[in-house]
């Protein structure tokens, strides 16, 4: 009997991962949408598919969700660690040049299309009330389905990308209003009670002192924790914060992934962003794709099959309505008609909050239990073609300057593109190393897991993030991509060694040169990858052989000669049979001047 009781307790989760680790790269192996996979598998294993089924095969239960609400709370932290990594991104200088869009754009989007829909529904025999509620909360779009869908189609950074999210940022602000006027709604004469307007105070005080104890508390929290130099410890602060701010907000009548956005905005102001996005990433995939297989879950295949025609009619009809009103608005905003055609195709269909909307105004009362059905499913279908509308809009794209352009005076671009050199560890040579590139006008990002160096440095206007540049994905929120060299200056040979593989691994061609304990460590890491080495012991002897000859009388120019013969000759010594390997891989080897090709 206790065994079965385990088996039910952990049966969802095990259902998701089979999710997440067999069918998801199946949908991925056909070159589909990952979100379709799990979309697919919420409606096969729901309540609705294999759930209505084990009334009649008990066995199928053992492989079905009986109950969508079971997941449904864990799914919305999926929503939350989404907005919490859209705030890293971004951050509040960045936010408010940005406001055009979100409270432009965005308020304007909101208005027209809850009042357009609002009308249609109360002209289709909907009391006021009701009318209200429906339009306003189909007028509202999918921040978990979009971001992901454009993010995977590498266009989240794009004018399309940039102003969808101004969009959906401004309904995510507007769900807690609506929320709290659906609660304080007066049924008997349709009006919103004066309470509402109260309701809101609490909603803002507390969105204030987010923001005022988030600035007081974050840095010396992760200060503390960082320096235990423990990976869970710093795991675990990073959770607290995502999930703590998120029910601090929820409390008040936010929505969890507005709290949570607050916090990745406060964090994105620190040392400790790049570090933290690393840390968070996996669990945000994952808790998505929670959120996903709930949305299908939600799918009601019966009522679908009883009244097709209502529900996919509804679908179409406001996925049309919202297309249409947007577009106009886009382009009067400064947008071309190119970016206002594809983002009025992304943000036309439903959103996840209108579920919790139209859900909590049926079990309140306000809205029919008819009508908020045929909402809710032909919301949930329309979110199934989230993936589709982003494929048919880059499709339609041309992309170039020209859509970049169009969106400059509203929304600076909001990704960091330089073409920096990355300085892996900012001890004393690090530093040094830095000094030298800021004398020759080359911009540069460090990295380092020291705690209080970093906060010092950081304090004296030093572009420096906290983190471990041993992990691959850390390399990649610093822009190894677009990097035009990596530094590593760390006195680890072991730490210099995983720097080196893992910068190699993702840019084959990049120029990577690093600190090496002595010769012996320099032909490793020659051996792994690295462009340049440099020896502490042989560059040491050499400078002091320098100073000693000059100092003597012998010619300046004739010792430095020499020196450099000195070295080349080392050079080529510790590189041996990699060198050739090397060459034809594409990796140009350095000499002390400078790369190949390069003054």
């Amino acid at each position: 009997m206790m065994g079965a009781e385990s088996f039910a307790a952990y049966k969802n989760l095990l259902l998701f991962l089979v999710t997440a680790g067999v069918i998801v790269p199946i949908f991925m192996r056909l070159r589909m949408s990952p979100v379709l996979g799990f979309l697919a598998a919420g409606v096969v294993l729901g309540p609705f598919g294999l759930g209505a089924l084990a009334r009649d095969v008990p066995w199928l239960s053992a492989i079905s969700i009986a109950d969508a609400g079971q997941i449904a709370r864990p799914a919305e932290l999926g929503v939350a660690f989404l907005l919490f990594i859209m705030g890293l991104e971004l951050s509040w200088a960045r936010l408010v040049r940005m406001h055009k869009l979100v409270f432009g754009l965005g308020l304007v989007q909101m208005v027209l299309s809850s009042i357009v829909l609002s009308l249609i529904a109360f002209a289709l025999g909907q009391t006021s009330v009701s009318a209200i509620i429906l339009g306003a909360s189909l007028a509202l779009s999918s921040t978990a389905l979009v971001l992901p869908a454009l993010a995977e189609r590498k266009r989240l950074s794009s004018a399309v990308g940039r102003t969808s999210f101004a969009v959906l940022l401004f309904q995510d602000l507007a769900v807690a209003p609506l929320l709290i006027s659906v609660a304080l709604l007066d049924v008997r004469n349709g009006a919103v009670g004066l309470g509402a307007l109260y309701a809101i105070v609490p909603a803002i005080a507390t969105l204030g002192a987010l923001v005022v104890l988030g600035r007081l508390i974050l840095r010396p929290l992760f200060n503390l924790v960082a320096a235990t130099s423990s990976n869970e410890l710093f795991l675990a602060a990073c959770l607290l914060i995502v999930i703590g701010t998120g029910l601090v907000a929820v409390a008040s009548g936010l929505s969890m992934s507005l709290g949570a956005f607050v916090a990745g905005l406060l964090l994105a102001e620190t040392e400790y962003r790049r570090q933290v996005e690393v840390a968070i990433q996996p669990f945000q995939g994952l808790l998505l794709g929670l959120f996903f297989v709930a949305v299908g879950a939600r799918l009601d295949l019966t009522e679908l099959l009883d009244n097709p025609f209502p529900t996919l009619g509804t679908a179409c009809a406001f996925i049309a309505i919202k297309s249409l009103i947007l577009l106009p608005i886009a382009q009067g905003f400064g947008l071309s008609r190119q970016v206002a055609r594809e983002v009025a195709l992304v943000l036309s269909p439903g959103g996840e909050f209108a579920l919790v909307v139209i859900g909590t105004a049926m079990a309140a009362g306000i809205v029919p239990a008819s009508a908020g059905a045929t909402a809710m499913i032909a919301t949930t279908l329309s979110m199934f073609a989230i993936p589709l509308m982003v494929r048919i809009s880059e499709s339609l794209s041309n992309r170039g300057a020209s859509e970049e352009a169009s969106l400059a005076a509203l929304a600076p671009d909001v990704t960091d593109r330089a073409e920096r050199v990355i300085i892996a560890g900012y001890g004393r040579v690090g530093d040094l190393v830095g000094q030298m590139l800021t004398l020759h006008k080359t911009p540069y990002l460090a990295v380092d897991n020291n705690a209080a160096l970093v906060a010092r440095e950081r304090s004296r206007g030093a572009m420096i993030y906290y983190g471990d540049t041993a992990q691959a994905e850390l390399l990649r929120r610093c822009g190894i991509a677009s990097a035009r060299g990596l530094v590593v200056t760390m006195d680890n040979p072991a730490a210099v060694e995983a720097v080196v593989a893992a910068a190699r691994a993702e840019r084959p061609d990049l120029v990577i040169v690093a600190r090496a304990r002595d010769p012996e460590h320099a032909a490793k890491l020659y051996g792994i990858g690295v462009t340049d080495a440099v020896p502490e012991t042989i560059e040491a002897s050499l400078q002091l052989s320098e100073a000693l000859l000059v100092n003597i009388g012998v010619p300046a120019g004739t010792v430095i000669a020499s020196i450099h013969e000195k070295r080349d000759d080392f050079r080529r010594m510790l590189q041996g049979p990699e060198k050739e390997g090397r060459e034809r891989r594409g990796i140009r080897l350095s000499t002390r001047g400078g790369r190949k090709g390069r003054s």
